[in-house]
Formats: structure tokens, C-alpha cells, sequence
């Protein structure tokens, strides 16, 4: 069974757990790292969500809060993953086919739910795609090594 990560802030708790019931319908044991409390701030939730992923508990996670900005901010920080905000089925297969990224985050206050579970969906099925992406994705985690000093 493939298992995800999901995590939102109190924002974003409806969104997540209609993401989480679409998930367990389409096969995946979903660890659900958020909080129902409002107080849960989304730094919290999305460090912890990006450090399982970044230490291969899971291979792709899915972040919630009240845009999708904060929790993208706060996964790219960890060294070695590469979050993307993405409320459309075109960037969500980009930032997989292209970038490769791990993490899609999403705006409960953005997306609405059936476009979030289609988003989602697209994500899911993109893989990385490698050719004339692999060398910039290659430079993405060179600098992550300058800066940070380690990368998955």
C-alpha cells in the first residue's frame, strides 16, 4: 500500500480531511500529521510533515493551510524537499513531470474541494520526468547542499 502525508492548520482542517477520505479511496494509508485545534500554527505542521518526508518516511506529503503559501514556505526550508503550491491540474503535473517536487501544498480559502481532489489526483500520477529537467532540478539540490549541507 503507498502511504502519504497529510497535514493542514486549523484553517484548512475541512480540506484535509475530504483529501484524506479521497486518498483512502484511491488505496493510500494516509499518516495525518494535522491538528482539528485553531491554534495549531502552520510553521508546526509543516516542518514536521516536510521532516518525515526529507528523512523518507514518506515519499510525498500534501500540506493544507489557509492559502498554501505559508505551509510552501515553511516545507522548503528543510533541506531536501521542494514544495509546490499548485491549485491547477497543469502546475500540479509540472511540479512533479519538471521539478520533482514531493510536497504540494494547497489554500483551503483558494480551491474548493472536488478541484482540490482532481489537483491532487494529477499530482499523484505525475512522476519525475528527468531529460532536459533533471540538470536544473540537479542545481536545485546543489544549492540546497551550499546552503543547508545535507539533501536526501
Amino acid at each position: 500500500m503507498k502511504k502519504i502525508g497529510i497535514g493542514a492548520d486549523g484553517a484548512a482542517t475541512q480540506l484535509k480531511g475530504t483529501l484524506i477520505e479521497y486518498l483512502e479511496e484511491a488505496g493510500y494509508e494516509v499518516e495525518d500529521y494535522g491538528s482539528e485545534a485553531e491554534g495549531v500554527d502552520y510553521p508546526d505542521v509543516a516542518v514536521e510533515v516536510a521532516e518525515a518526508v526529507a528523512s523518507g518516511e514518506h515519499d510525498r506529503a500534501i500540506l493544507c493551510c489557509g492559502t498554501g503559501l505559508g505551509m510552501s514556505i515553511t516545507a522548503n526550508k528543510v533541506p531536501g524537499v521542494r514544495a509546490a503550491q499548485c491549485h491547477d491540474v497543469y502546475s500540479a503535473e509540472r511540479a512533479r513531470k519538471s521539478n520533482n517536487a514531493q510536497v504540494l501544498t494547497m489554500g483551503a480559502r483558494v480551491i474548493g474541494p472536488e478541484l482540490a481532489k482532481t489537483v491532487v489526483g494529477a499530482w499523484l500520477e505525475s512522476e519525475f520526468a528527468g531529460g532536459g529537467s533533471a540538470p536544473k532540478v540537479a542545481k536545485i539540490e546543489e544549492i540546497d547542499r551550499r546552503y543547508n549541507g545535507a539533501i536526501r
